[in-house]
Formats: C-alpha cells, structure tokens, sequence
C-alpha cells in the first residue's frame, strides 16, 4: 500500500508519521511518500520520519521528492495538507478582517473566504494529476477551508473525502470526562465544516444510549471552559457547539480579543521555528511535546481511520465531509456537509440524522450559501464574485463592510489571484 503526502514538508507531518508507525496494524503503509517543494524542509521532515518509523519498527520505506507527478503515481491514497501562501498569507487573514470590526480568522468570515480563493485552484490542479498518475486514489482533503475546498474536489469528480479533527478531538475529550474508552463514544455530529453541533454523545454505538445531558450537568463547566462558552448558555442549547461557533456566538467578543494578543498566525510561526530546530536533531525519533500545541490534535488517528477504510472497505462510521444527497433535506445535494457516515471502497453514505432545530439550521442554510458563492469566486474569479460572497456571510453582512474587505482582501492576495 502506497500513500503520499502532499504538503509533507510540513510541520503538521511528524504527528501523522506517529500515527502510521503506532497503528500499522490498521493501515499496513508500505511505501509513504512525502511530496513538497520546499527541499530543505522536506529532507528535514523526512529524516525525522524514518527515524520514527524506525523507532517503532515500522517496515514500511519514506519517499522524499519534489516532484508531485512521480510523488502520487501509483498511489492508494492522497493526503492534502497543504497551506498557499504560507504563515504570512495566515497571518493577513488574521488581520486585515479586524481594521472593519470582522472576525480575523483562516477558515471562516473574509479571512476565510481569502484561503479559499488562493487554495481551491491549486488543489483542483493537485486533483488532476492524481487523476492521470493514480486514477484510482482516494484524495483525503485536510487542506482548510475543508468544506469548500471538499466541494470543489467532489464537483470536479475526484475520489475524494474531506477530514477534520474537531470531531475526534471532541470524542477524546468525552471520553477522558465519562471515563470511558473513546472508541466506545459515538458522536451525533452534524452540520458544516467549522459549523458543528454534538447533538447526542453515545455510548457503545451510533443507536447506544445517549449520557450528553449527564455529560453537561457534571461536566459543565469543564466542557464550557474549553469552548469559551458561558455554561448557562450549553445548558439552553442543551447541545456542545464547536469552538468555531463562538466566532458567531460572541463574535464582539472574539474581535476584542483578537485585537488585543498576538495572532494565532504569528504564535504558529514562531513554534514553527522551535520545532524546526527540534527536528533538526538526529537523536529525536518521536514527536516532541511540543507539537500538541501546534494545532491538528488526533488528525493521525482520523487520518488513520478514514485511509483504512476507504482502502480496506470495512464500512465503519466515521466523521467526514461528504455530499448532502438529502441528509439535511433544506439543504441541496451537492452541498458538502459534515456529520457521520459510512466509509467503504465505495466512498462514504452519510447516516440519517434527526431534523436540526430551526436555530441551527438556520444558521447552516446561510453559510452553505455563502459556500456557495465562495466556490463560484474561487473558480471564476472576479472582484464582483467577491464581494457577493463577502456580503452572504453572516459574520459580515453589511454592504460597506463588504465592500471594504473585498478591496483588502484583492489587494492582500493578489500575487495568488490569477484573475486579479
């Protein structure tokens, strides 16, 4: 079994390499290639990742290159973990959106609507070489913004699914408060990419009994710290929203904040270069510590997971990004939601979910709109595309604001944008 990394030059790359030495039992990788254009980097990743995998006698062989057409032929499976533009476009996304009082954020509102519009042509281009050098790969989408970027792969035709870790970061954490086995914790997860709700927490199965109110009434406070929620307000939903849901829930909130500390951008940057430097050392053949602050907790194990699945067809439930195909009947087909489904060699069948209170469904409605117009200009392009996605979005909506942020963010990113 063949696997490739595009964007294995990352520093994101060390918790996947653990995760395919740790659980070779359930994805029996024997070649894994790591394709990226940075070539110090790469061969810095590259070493650490034989080391690990000799560590943990993983018999399987690290491919470093350049070369994404030799990188992905052949290949069983395609991971896409890719950032256009780097930590500085990052950066901007944080900021700019802030001057208009907007939240300033990589994967949702203008910051978001930016990575998609640099990031979907250059995956849609990755898409089409795995097609010609390995037309029978499943492309497996951890490039954010998930949902959009899943959108653009599946309209084009591609095998692909989309990933988040939100889903099985939420099931650690549950399990860790029930003292229970996660694998014995079923989520009723549901919604957008980044626009999520645990409607149920299960135990034993997708049909066990549901322990979320007793998770709430003893765990509540806990549960509400991580999210930055005020728990009153988990105990009205009766719901645990993600922690995306508080750029809409205490979005004044979020900008005062953001407004006063250092970027999330410029923290990532700087604990790049710490964990760069610890890579460099020959004697590391584990993930540090530090890369748990990183970001992406868990991804490995979905990653994992949803790889073993898809190539070994044992139809299991799993969180991905998928198709609608009338899951959430107010939404159309070909919008990508988020939510359980079963993964077989055939692809993925979202499973039945209960109707979405009006309070949420609502807000799903909105941003599958926005989606809509944010794929519409990351394809064709065009300032007037912009600025109608811009004014959809509900963390921005009024028309000055949008037509401000759809000049900053041209202007910002203009060395990605072919049309501009």
């Amino acid at each position: 079994m063949k696997l490739a990394v595009v964007g294995g030059g990352s520093t994101y790359t060390p918790e996947l390499i653990d995760g395919f030495a740790r659980l070779r039992e359930t994805l029996p990788v024997e070649e894994l290639t790591l394709i990226d254009p940075a070539a110090d980097r790469l061969e810095l990743i590259g070493a650490l990742a034989r080391r690990i995998f000799a560590r943990q006698g993983h018999p399987g062989r690290v491919v470093t290159t350049g070369d994404l057409d030799a990188g992905v032929a052949d290949a069983d499976a395609v991971l896409l973990q890719l950032r256009v533009g780097g930590q500085a476009a990052r950066q901007q996304d944080e900021t700019w959106p802030l001057e208009c009082g907007c939240v300033g954020q990589e994967t949702t509102g203008a910051g978001g609507l930016a990575k998609a519009l640099r990031t979907v042509p250059v995956v849609l281009d990755i898409a089409e070489r795995v097609r010609g050098a390995a037309p029978h790969a499943w492309i497996i989408d951890f490039t954010n913004p998930v949902g959009i970027v899943t959108r653009a792969l599946l309209k084009a035709g591609h095998r692909a699914v989309g990933l988040c870790n939100v889903a099985i970061g939420f099931q650690r954490k549950f399990a860790a408060l029930l003292d229970v086995a996660p694998a014995d914790v079923h989520l009723d997860h549901v919604g957008l990419n980044h626009l999520t709700w645990e409607l149920g927490v299960r135990l034993g199965g997708p049909h066990g009994e549901d322990v979320l109110p007793k998770l709430l009434a003893e765990h509540g406070d806990a549960v509400a710290t991580d999210l930055k929620l005020p728990r009153p307000l988990l105990e009205r939903l009766g719901v645990v929203p993600s922690y995306y849901l508080r750029y809409y829930y205490a979005h004044d909130e979020v900008v005062r904040e953001l407004r006063e500390k250092p970027s999330r951008a410029a923290e990532v940057a700087a604990m790049e270069r710490e964990l760069l430097a610890l890579y460099a050392d020959p004697a590391l053949d584990t993930k540090p510590e530090l890369l748990a602050k990183r970001g992406g907790a868990f991804y490995s194990e979905a990653a994992v997971a949803l790889a073993s699945s898809l190539l070994r067809g044992t139809g299991d439930v799993q969180v991905v990004n998928a198709f609608n195909n009338g899951t959430l009947p107010f939404l159309p087909d070909d919008a990508v939601i988020e939510t359980q489904a079963t993964v077989g060699a055939d692809g993925v069948t979202p499973l039945p979910v209960p109707a979405l209170d009006p309070l949420y469904a609502g807000l799903v409605a909105d941003v599958t709109a926005y989606e809509d117009l944010a794929l519409d200009a990351a394809l064709r392009g065009g300032r007037e595309r912009v600025f109608r996605a811009l004014l959809a979005h509900p963390l921005i909506g009024q028309y000055a604001y949008a037509e401000t942020l759809t000049d900053q963010l041209i202007a910002h990113n203009r060395e990605h944008l072919a049309w501009a």
